[in-house]
């Protein structure tokens, strides 16, 4: 979320001045960018919460105020694509009747400065008048659009009433942010309800049931567990991680014994009175309750990684997370495949952190980490002088340590046969047998298990037994390597935020953000881990330029930019021309040092050296 709002005129010359660098003109056909047929399913499918959420639990308590306009509400994702609309679509034109199908896409790299991707790309609430939308064929509608946010306080979704009639922008503005809020609320309120307290307080009692008034989530100690924007403003401060003792000037028991939804005065620790009401839970809340917390580093836990953040709209990440979330509390065991890199660890953290066994050990094992002869010992533990170099007092292994929690199996693929054979008896037992013992330990275990190889073959090749495969397969999940996600511009802002100091806050130019869409990425997440971290490095508080990127990410850029374009310009992008007169002066101009004008056009230095050859220069 942004610290201000900017001004109007700001965010649409802003927006314009995207659109061009984009390489559109207001003469531009609106291309929607829209998917194909079974990724919008997929898409519809991962947001279905979302949209029933907004169509039966919001919608209704504003028909009234939408019933006499000529108006079309539009649900978007954080991706910009078209999740479901509401109301009267006469208004729209045949031309662009595309563009208000689920799946399309209304960022600004393709529709031009509108409601919804000008609203996605500012953070806040916008209008946009028929005239200051940048692409003409978009002239005949006006909008305002608002962001929403989830408990974690990641945009997720943005909110849009448009029309070809004129709506007056405070009304509408106030209206679509009223909207928003409310999804907001009950979001909140369908995770967290009948399992911790609520909190609902304003200014006025006539208000204390309205959308703007502040709600606060919080467990029996007082620990705020979540809350809404409002309540920030309320009071004043960020509600991270705080305790309702430095809140409000009452003691909490005396707060826990107000009674059930009626409403009593509270005091804030600043001095602001309130109208508040209590709603109790009627079911105590589990051992451990899910992070709340604003986007940023200033909060260590912003750091950590959740469901919620790693789904950041590419349809198989949805796809992985949702059938996940299904089977959080089955014993039905999961193998996550993928290539090294793509972030098999952080989604089996993810889910960990997700279920019911939060609160006990997640052991993670690298298979192929552990050598060969070792692995038995490690996993399945000895007793005391089992073998020549076995610790004297024994160990429970790795099995034994995951018990009531979650063991997690990396690289199961390069697990030895005999190590396969031992495994598998304690799946089916649930016992473990530690070398050199007689004795069973009964264990309680939920198995994750994760390769970067192709099981199946593996077993018809017989290097992996075919029993344990079936054992540890019960639902298999694919995680996509990041050259074909469909997420990344979300993707690097949250690997950026997630890396960066608390005063970091300039962010990665667009200039940076079109070299790393343009990037095959061989190396997948964990590369562009360390490429941000080395970036955030050297760039401090600048915003990240391609002189901040490490000289080995260059080198797997494309040898040759997409046709068409002039080299070392990011897609879309106009900037100077690449004939001979312009590179030799370049190439002067930093003193024949090739890696640092390879870095400013953003092209690998094999790149640049055939261009120079090709164009009689002595390099």
């Amino acid at each position: 979320m942004p610290e201000a709002d900017r001004s109007h005129d700001t965010i649409v010359q802003d927006s314009w001045a995207r659109c061009r660098e984009f390489g559109l003109t207001h003469q531009s056909t609106p291309s929607f960018g829209l998917p194909a047929e079974g990724e919008v399913s997929a898409l519809l499918e991962s947001q279905h919460a979302l949209v029933q959420t907004t169509q039966r639990e919001v919608l209704p308590y504003y028909g009234d105020i939408l019933a006499n306009s000529n108006c079309l509400i539009m649900l978007a994702d954080n991706q910009g694509q078209l999740l479901q609309s509401w109301g009267d679509q006469r208004f729209v034109e045949a031309d662009s009747a595309r563009g208000f199908q689920p799946g399309a896409n209304w960022l600004e790299r393709y529709t031009g400065t509108n409601a919804i991707g000008t609203a996605l790309n500012c953070g806040q609430a916008v209008h946009i008048q028929h005239d200051e939308h940048f692409l003409k064929a978009n002239r005949f509608m006006t909008g305002s659009a608002s962001p929403i946010f989830d408990e974690q306080r990641q945009m997720i979704a943005v909110l849009d009433v448009s029309s070809d009639s004129y709506l007056p922008p405070a009304h509408t503005l106030g209206m679509v942010k009223m909207m928003s809020q409310s999804v907001e609320n009950r979001l909140i309120l369908n995770l967290f309800s009948g399992r911790y307290f609520q909190l609902t307080f304003n200014t006025s009692l006539n208000n204390l049931d309205s959308p703007w008034a502040g709600l606060l989530i919080f467990d029996d100690q007082g620990q705020v567990v979540s809350a809404n924007r409002r309540a920030d403003n309320l009071l004043g401060v960020g509600l991270a991680r705080v305790n309702l003792d430095s809140l409000f000037d009452i003691a909490l028991q005396q707060l826990l014994n107000q009674p059930q939804a009626q409403p009593f005065k509270l005091r804030s620790a600043g001095g602001f009175s309130f109208h508040a009401q209590l709603k109790r839970p009627q079911q105590p809340a589990p051992i451990q309750a899910r992070d709340f917390r604003p986007a940023g580093p200033a909060d260590e836990r912003a750091k950590g990684f959740t469901l919620a953040s790693i789904n950041l709209g590419d349809p198989r990440v949805a796809k992985a997370v949702r059938q996940a979330e299904r089977l959080l509390e089955k014993d039905i065991p999961l193998l996550v495949q993928g290539e090294t890199g793509v972030g098999k660890e952080v989604f089996v953290k993810a889910l960990h952190q997700a279920s019911s066994r939060a609160s006990q050990a997640l052991i993670a094992v690298n298979c192929a980490a552990i050598p060969a002869e070792l692995v038995e010992s490690e996993l399945f533990g000895y007793e005391k002088g089992a073998f020549t170099g076995a610790n004297q007092k024994g160990s429970i292994g790795l099995i034994r340590k995951a018990h009531k929690g979650t063991l997690f199996l990396d690289e199961i693929g390069d697990m030895p046969l005999r190590v396969q054979a031992r495994l598998l008896r304690v799946l089916q037992e649930r016992c473990v047998q530690p070398l050199g013992s007689c004795e069973l330990y009964p264990v309680d275990i939920r198995l994750i298990s994760a390769t970067n190889r192709p099981l199946r073959q593996d077993v018809d090749s017989g290097l992996f037994r075919q029993d344990l495969y079936y054992r540890i397969n019960g639902l298999n999940l694919s995680l996509p390597p990041l050259r074909e996600r469909t997420d990344k511009v979300a993707l690097f802002q949250r690997v950026w935020d997630y890396h960066r100091e608390s005063q970091q806050r300039a962010g990665i130019s667009r200039e940076v953000e079109a070299l790393f869409l343009r990037h095959p990425w061989p190396g997948n997440l964990r590369q562009l881990s360390s490429v941000l971290q080395i970036a955030l490095a050297m760039a401090d508080d600048q915003p990240i330029r391609a002189e901040h990127l490490p000289e080995d990410f260059f080198d797997d850029l494309q040898d040759s930019p997409t046709p068409g374009e002039p080299l070392g310009q990011p897609p879309g992008q106009q900037g100077a021309a690449d004939d001979s007169d312009d590179l030799a002066s370049r190439y002067q101009a930093c003193g024949g040092n090739i890696s640092h004008l390879a870095r400013n056009l953003g092209v690998s230095r094999n790149t640049l050296y055939k261009r120079l050859r090709e164009q009689g220069l002595k390099v």
